[in-house]
């Protein structure tokens, strides 16, 4: 999820096919689809473009251009942005930061008019919320190196300004020391032609003249603040050459921020020849902190955990269930007629197992929502493991999602109205119970963002939807989401319905009582599910939070089938013990067995909010946090839950469809 994780807007993930070929090499030197090489020729001038301002401590984007930074030559032009960049809050526009390739340079670029009260108090407090200019060439995001505790720590992006520790003022970064990286390729049998906008390569497939080029492989910068004479510098004109500087170290040299202060942008830009290949220069962005020892870890120890439960699951139905099916089939007529006036456990209630469960209706559509979310992740992470969500083309893993997500409505709607009329016997009302299964999750979403994007509005950032794309995705949703349920819904009213084994009494068996709650197990549950997922669910949110890039969905899709088995069990295992103690109400428990484990990513959520996201200040960016951590763990809870309920009823229908009561 390259920078797809990195502003959290909308969020959910995918799985299947081949698991340990991304696990154990995450970013390999192979061509990512949907990336193109591109080659440029000596002294090819190349801009850099600029996305949002970030910061960790605000989780709010503003413009670029919001601050007095040079402006480019022929104006701000925006890029094209897809679905997917717009909602995490991109906006790319032009620079004016120029290259000629291969040709080491220093540069004027323009000193501004006298800072304004608005302009220094707005760049006082960008420095003070830690705000990171985003800039990119060639789709590379620029990236610069620190040390801390003698550890070299990578970052993407520069700071707008500094503030030192014990000072009382506050400094813009006003000179940037480019390295480019650049790959001599001697073009075979292919000849670059052109390059569009975006620097895609338009290749012939005959070879006359073996065009060589360089690719850029890597984009590096070291931010300085330095303090120039204003009026020497203003005679200049944008691009003219000037000395190059080193960073200074004393403060009385570094350009203050300051009313009426007059700042001055400059450049160098060093081209460096390397042996990274245009294939692997996603690898540096794309390597893990931690290293694949800790995923291994946590694999390894769900495995644990689902060897355990398998353990259990066996046990019930080897040495309990079919034991007691074999020995009741082995009796005579007056023998069984004997032994039903004798039974006990989860044999007593099998007159009610199969009772209709209080808010049936909701019970489907929660069923349907989250047939629609897993569907919606499997295929998703299956891709990305695949290579297909490349981190160089921004917003396509959200986009993807959301496309998806629109047509496995289709999915939800069969799915919610073929329990309805399993559980009521009839298709009365199965359009109500498709349109509330088109429009709850949808709605949860949609109420939340709204109060989201009024606050984002309010604050000016480039993280609120404007109001012709939010109205694009109520579009989007009511033309194809809402009829696809429909239609699934109807395809759900003409498909074979799944006949129960046993009939249902007229009078309610009494449930005994118990010392102890029936969801106080239930909560406990989720524990396990929450075992399999934590250590991947830290790697996620700091890449969302925190603006670190995640790419390993080889490990996810390993974390996610896992976590399916987890659910799988804990369900099986937590209805099995409520049918024993001879409880017939597990349609719900089966459901929050594995549904609860939502509980617990939200509780882990906030906990990394106070002891991981310490910086994260003011009521705004707390609010935002709280209400994306809430919407994360309510698709979990429906898909998790849905998983847990799906496997129940298939164990608790074959296993009383082998019982043979009147």
């Amino acid at each position: 999820m390259a920078r797809a994780l990195h502003s959290p807007c909308f969020v959910a993930p995918l799985l299947w096919l081949t698991l340990l070929l991304v696990a154990v090499s995450p970013g390999g030197a192979f061509y990512l689809p949907g990336s193109y090489m591109h080659t440029y020729s000596q002294g090819e001038v190349i801009h850099a473009k600029v996305n949002s301002l970030t910061s960790i401590e605000t989780e709010m984007p503003f413009n670029y251009y919001s601050l007095p930074y040079c402006r480019p030559q022929g104006g701000i032009k925006k890029s094209a942005e897809n679905l997917g960049e717009l909602l995490m809050g991109d906006q790319i526009d032009n620079s004016p930061y120029r290259f000629h390739v291969n040709v080491n340079e220093s540069v004027f670029l323009c000193t501004t008019k006298g800072l304004n009260e608005n302009d220094a108090k707005l760049l006082k407090q960008r420095t003070r919320d830690l705000y990171q200019v985003n800039m990119m060439l060639d789709n590379l995001p620029v990236m610069r190196f620190t040390k801390q505790n003698d550890v070299t720590v990578q970052w993407t992006g520069f700071p707008v300004g500094y503030s030192p520790p014990g000072a009382s003022d506050d400094y813009i970064i006003n000179h940037l020391k480019f390295k480019v990286l650049v790959h001599e390729y001697e073009g075979r049998n292919v000849e670059i032609i052109g390059t569009g906008e975006e620097g895609s390569a338009v290749i012939s497939e005959t070879d006359k003249n073996g065009m060589s080029g360089y690719q850029i492989v890597g984009f590096q910068v070291v931010p300085c603040s330095v303090k120039r004479n204003a009026d020497d510098f203003s005679k200049l004109n944008m691009y003219d050459n000037i000395d190059p500087v080193d960073c200074p170290v004393e403060l009385k040299k570094s350009q203050v921020i300051r009313q009426q202060e007059r700042i001055t942008f400059t450049y160098d830009v060093e081209f460096v020849k390397s042996d990274i290949r245009w294939p692997s220069r996603w690898d540096v962005y794309l390597k893990m902190e931690a290293g694949a020892k800790v995923h291994w870890f946590s694999i390894m120890n769900s495995l644990l955990v689902i060897l355990f439960l398998a353990g259990i699951v066996f046990v019930i139905f080897l040495r309990t269930v079919r034991r007691d099916l074999t020995r009741y089939e082995e009796l005579d007529k007056e023998a069984q007629a004997q032994m039903n006036e004798e039974l006990s456990g989860w044999k007593l209630v099998v007159g009610d197992v199969f009772r209709e469960p209080s808010c049936s209706k909701l019970l489907c559509i929660m069923i349907g929502d989250g047939v629609q979310i897993l569907g919606m992740a499997v295929v998703t992470i299956v891709f990305a493991t695949l290579g297909f969500m490349s981190p160089a083309s921004r917003g396509m893993l959200l986009t993807g999602m959301i496309v998806l997500y629109l047509f496995l409505g289709i999915a939800s709607g069969y799915v919610s109205v073929r329990f309805w009329r399993t559980i009521k016997g009839t298709s009365e009302g199965w359009r109500s119970v498709s349109w509330l299964t088109a429009c709850f999750f949808p709605g949860v979403m949609f109420t939340v963002l709204t109060v989201l994007n009024f606050v984002l509005w309010k604050s000016e950032s480039t993280g609120a939807l404007p109001i012709s794309l939010f109205f694009t995705l109520l579009a989007l949703w009511f033309c194809i989401s809402v009829p696809l349920t429909l239609v699934g819904g109807f395809l759900g009213t003409r498909a074979e319905k799944i006949e129960f084994p046993v009939r249902t009494n007229q009078i309610p068996r009494e449930i005994p009582a118990r010392k102890y709650p029936s969801w106080l197990l239930v909560l406990g549950a989720g524990t396990l599910p929450f075992g399999t997922l934590f250590i991947e669910l830290f790697f996620i949110l700091s890449s969302i939070w925190l603006g670190r890039f995640y790419y390993v969905f080889g490990f996810l899709l390993i974390v996610l089938l896992l976590l399916v088995a987890v659910c799988a069990e804990v369900s099986v295992v937590l209805t099995y013990m409520n049918l024993c103690v001879e409880d017939w109400r597990w349609w719900w428990k089966a459901f929050f067995a594995s549904g609860s484990v939502a509980v617990y990513v939200f509780l882990y959520s906030i906990n990394y909010l106070v002891f991981d996201l310490r910086s994260l200040s003011g009521p705004v960016s707390a609010m935002l946090y709280v209400c994306y951590s809430f919407l994360m763990a309510f698709a979990i809870m429906l898909t998790t839950g849905t998983i847990g309920f799906l496997t129940s009823f298939a164990f608790v229908h074959y296993l009383f469809s082998s019982v043979k009561i009147d």
